[in-house]
């Protein structure tokens, strides 16, 4: 049963992941299947759990409550992961936060093994690195809207930022200048000086914004939930330059910058749906293909994108070139974030 016991006591099992992975979390099952890229298979798997004595299966050891996003840190030796202890895979607008049981956990990328666990006061929806690797920055998603900054060698609480109502998703700039968190209850994204913790702008988006997904581009693409929207901010301005409509909630943005494009996976109907950016640097709508049931998480490597379906428990590997699936993989139940090292 998921959060309870194991009553099985033996040793960790310690991995050896000394190939090109991709990390998925799979929320309903507590776990991270690890994908060996060289062959498209799963090839290991860590069970996330609240043990740190050594014992993979200690008496007293739970499973982390429904895990979500995935970071690496800028060495990628480590990787971070919220469990907010609530299952967000239907949408964020009708989950209520929560106080109690959410978590951050710090991993070894190569071994699997737990190297820290930070109990958080309020649910959270991701926990990420700073470009410089010195920090961890959670989200607490509570009316109070604030944003929980650890140092990444002592764990130890350095800041709270306070932003909008009901954060989600927090990330960074490609040239790590500024942080961006999206406020769902605010339909706002506020934009952070990492380095000084100062607000620089409060920007106006769409209804219920989830996350402002990183863009090669200098641009943050934000999937505004209820609004069926994706508001593309400049991160130089820190205005929005265009927002698009969609015509069903996205689950998730990512820009391929090899082939301009943004692709936006639709989970109700299983697709992802691409634009291509034009000469002026608008973007046209220019097609769609089905991946599977509940399409979430988007990871590009090279010309190979990974897409997670969380109501059918599998990867799709697509072909960029081809927007095509190859391949489908299966993992855990509810997979959500996803992360390639």
């Amino acid at each position: 049963m998921l959060g309870g016991c194991i009553s099985k006591t033996s040793e960790v099992p310690q991995l050896n992941i000394n190939y090109p992975a991709a990390y998925v979390v799979n929320g309903e099952s507590s776990t991270i299947s690890i994908i060996n890229l060289n062959i498209n298979e799963v090839a290991d798997l860590i069970q996330l759990t609240d043990d740190m004595s050594g014992m993979a299966h200690g008496a007293n050891a739970m499973f982390l409550q429904y895990p979500h996003h995935i970071y690496l840190n800028p060495s990628k030796s480590q990787i971070a992961i919220a469990a907010p202890g609530a299952d967000l895979s239907q949408g964020h607008g009708t989950t209520a936060s929560h106080s109690g049981g959410a978590k951050v956990a710090v991993l070894n990328a190569s071994s699997g093994i737990n190297v820290k666990l930070i109990d958080v006061p309020m649910m959270n929806h991701n926990a990420i690195y700073t470009t410089d690797g010195k920090e961890i920055w959670t989200s607490q998603m509570d009316e109070a809207g604030k944003i929980l900054v650890y140092d990444a060698t002592t764990y130890t609480l350095k800041n709270t930022i306070s932003v909008g109502k009901e954060p989600a998703e927090i990330t960074f700039s490609n040239d790590g200048t500024t942080a961006f968190v999206a406020n769902g209850m605010d339909n706002t994204v506020t934009a952070i000086n990492p380095n000084t913790k100062t607000i620089l702008a409060t920007i106006p988006v769409g209804m219920n914004p989830v996350g402002a997904w990183t863009g090669s581009d200098n641009r943050m693409y934000v999937d505004n939930e209820e609004g069926q929207t994706v508001s593309i901010i400049d991160v130089k301005t820190l205005k929005v330059v265009e927002t698009i409509a969609l015509g069903f909630m996205p689950g998730f943005v990512a820009y391929q910058g090899g082939m301009k494009e943004m692709w936006v996976t639709d989970p109700m109907a299983g697709k992802v749906h691409w634009w291509t950016k034009d000469a002026t640097g608008k973007m046209v709508y220019t097609g769609a293909f089905a991946t599977a049931a509940g399409s979430h998480a988007i990871a590009f490597k090279d010309m190979m994108a990974y897409v997670t379906n969380q109501e059918a428990a599998n990867v799709s590997v697509i072909d960029v070139m081809q927007h095509k699936v190859t391949k489908t993989i299966a993992v855990g139940k509810k997979p959500n974030g996803i992360v390639i090292r």
